[in-house]
């Protein structure tokens, strides 16, 4: 016996989105352009979910970890992923920089990469949240980038 798909015709009774339940994640090419579409995007989630006062504070936040992605590792992906939990907006951006297996190589990148993400050290510090970046967890390795933004501190910046 066949079954037809099923077809939602009333989209009017769907529960309309809120904080508890945003949760995105997209893919990007590494380029300048990019960096907008990534703040533009996170505007109209904030919107969405109705987190408007954490929008100046993660827009800076998303587009400091995108330009760095973009210097790390220009014309590959980023993937970006935002998450709202425990009135804390949590923003993670993989990018696909490998590790260096030299110690003294691996020193000095993370020296540029920590120089990269200072205006974002500092917005997050005004907002009372964390930071920090590391091996990527993915199989292609890479470098994984957060920042988790206290929902009263962001809305203070």
């Amino acid at each position: 016996m066949v079954m037809p798909c099923p077809i939602v015709t009333d989209v009017s009774e769907a529960a309309p989105p809120s904080a508890d339940t945003l949760a995105y994640s997209f893919t990007l090419p590494a380029g300048a352009a990019s960096c907008r579409v990534a703040r533009v995007a996170t505007r109209a989630v904030l919107k969405v979910h109705g987190l408007e006062g954490l929008t100046d504070a993660a827009v800076q936040v998303v587009s400091e970890l995108a330009a760095c992605a973009c210097r790390f590792t220009p014309g590959e992906d980023m993937y970006v992923s935002l998450r709202y939990r425990e009135d804390a907006l949590r923003v993670i951006l993989y990018d696909g920089h490998p590790r260096h297996h030299h110690p003294r190589v691996a020193e000095a990148c993370e020296v540029r990469r920590r120089a990269a993400l200072r205006v974002l050290g500092c917005v997050v510090r005004a907002c009372e949240g964390e930071w920090g970046f590391g091996e990527g967890r993915e199989p292609g390795g890479g470098t994984r980038m957060w920042a988790v933004l206290p929902g009263c501190g962001a809305r203070g910046w």
